[in-house]
């Protein structure tokens, strides 16, 4: 039986980092991962992907020059798969390169095949030739992801009717598509796929969606889908799904309605990849989505030895947040001490157009009886934003009216998810509306929207 350090189970963003920071502390790392190659679920059917997929999508179609050129633009006339996959397989390649390099480079061990627990400290893998490799480790880390939930009643075939991670695997450009699920994950594919002028439906059984944003910018983003023809459905549940004869697919609603689209996608949820890890073995259990319970400052599950990260423990599952975590549960496990963690994180959602915010929404500041005043600035009043021929567009900055603090920076539209790094620096370091308002930015840039927003709000509080 091999004998390691630490054994990282799941190369994903919380595995990656996690083994590499083990190894900087001198440890023996054994990773193991589930696919014949490193990557996880970011890299291969996750984050890279679908960002790769909008990449690809926002360049072919044209649509960052339409507002210079008209809705007609193209670059490419007609965008079908093998145009999706080719610059997919070419980013995938990369990733893998890299993350690979970086474990020889680190020493760390990979492992191919599916981990199970026999006991505490043993872990059976099992391999692709039918074998079992037999481990011991002195601390254990899981971040296995998660996969996408799958119900009976939805008739999948990979097809016509297909989960987030067969849409990335066999990429293809349907002439309608209904998408059931307004999470991250189903807004981003619905409003790339309506990026190409495929017919978009969406539908959600709760009447809000990404109750997480704030709701000013849910409102602007909900009718920039809308004024580019997308069909919204909340507040409204799936009934049943059919696959006629002719291939294409008839949703259903509660209320009677029916949706019929050439392709649908399900992505209502996904569940922790742990069935196959054999928990019990190892003193553990996974609630009813298959997610592990950790001390959210050490990342220790129950087994005070073992450790979990990553999107198998839940929320905020970020890519991001995922690595810091795997860094956090390998420190802890070999003594190192953390520096507190910083209060305020970005979320980014990769939709068209993107979303990305920071701090504290306008509901959360009514909500603590937090004295405020809103600043707003629209990327259209921005050279740069002309410029680039942006129609649609906006940052909201909320600060306390006692202290000038800023509260929480809000962006919707094109780099919101680079733009909100200066919020969230801002924000961390507790600096104030004076911060934007006595700072030079560069001209022309998207990055005045904090001046213009900052001096919005100034104009109106006490003098």
């Amino acid at each position: 039986m091999e004998r390691y350090d630490l054994v990282v189970i799941g190369s994903g963003p919380a595995g990656r980092r996690a083994g590499v920071q083990a190894a900087k502390l001198g440890k023996q790392v054994l990773v193991v991962e589930g696919r014949r190659r490193v990557g996880g679920v970011s890299v291969h059917t996750g984050t890279i992907p679908s960002k790769t997929l909008r990449e690809t999508v926002l360049n072919l179609s044209g649509w960052r020059e339409r507002g210079f050129y008209g809705h007609s633009y193209r670059v490419k006339a007609e965008i079908v798969g093998d145009d999706l996959g080719h610059r997919l397989g070419k980013t995938l390649e990369h990733e893998v390169n890299v993350l690979e390099h970086q474990f020889h480079r680190n020493k760390i061990r990979t492992v191919s095949g599916m981990a199970r627990f026999t006991g505490p400290h043993e872990i059976a893998i099992g391999r692709a030739d039918g074998s079992d490799l037999l481990v011991t480790a002195e601390r254990i880390l899981i971040c296995v992801g998660t996969v996408p939930h799958r119900p009976d009643t939805i008739p999948f075939d990979d097809l016509a009717v297909v989960d987030s991670d067969r849409i990335v695997e066999v990429p293809r450009v349907p002439r309608s598509l209904c998408v059931i699920g307004a999470g991250v994950i189903g807004i981003e594919y619905a409003t790339i796929f309506s990026a190409m002028d495929v017919p978009v439906t969406l539908v959600e059984p709760r009447e809000t969606f990404l109750d997480f944003i704030d709701r000013e910018v849910i409102d602007e983003f909900v009718h920039d889908l809308r004024d580019r023809g997308m069909i919204i459905r909340t507040g409204v549940a799936v009934a049943k799904v059919e696959k006629g004869a002719d291939g294409w697919v008839t949703t259903t609603l509660a209320d009677g309605r029916t949706i019929r689209t050439e392709m649908l996608l399900y992505a209502a949820g996904r569940t922790g990849a742990t069935d196959a890890l054999e928990l019990a073995k190892c003193g553990l259990t996974a609630d009813h989505r298959g997610r592990i319970t950790v001390d959210p400052k050490t990342l220790q599950t129950a087994v005070p030895h073992i450790y979990a990260a990553g999107d198998v423990i839940g929320f905020p599952s970020l890519a991001s947040t995922s690595m810091e975590q795997g860094r956090i549960a390998a420190c802890h496990a070999f003594g190192l001490p953390l520096p507190p963690a910083p209060q305020y994180f970005p979320y980014g959602i990769y939709a068209v157009p993107e979303i990305s915010t920071v701090g504290m929404n306008e509901q959360e500041v009514r909500a603590r009886g937090i004295s405020y005043e809103v600043g707003i600035a629209r990327f259209r009043e921005t050279s740069r934003g002309h410029i680039m021929g942006l129609n649609t567009g906006m940052m909201k900055m909320l600060f306390s009216l006692k202290t000038r603090r800023l509260l929480g920076v809000h962006i919707l539209g094109e780099g919101a998810t680079e733009l909100i790094h200066i919020g969230q620096a801002v924000l961390n370091l507790k600096g104030t509306l004076d911060f934007f308002i006595e700072n030079t930015f560069n001209y022309p840039t998207l990055a005045e929207a904090y001046k213009i927003a900052a001096l919005d709000a100034w104009n109106r509080m006490p003098k």
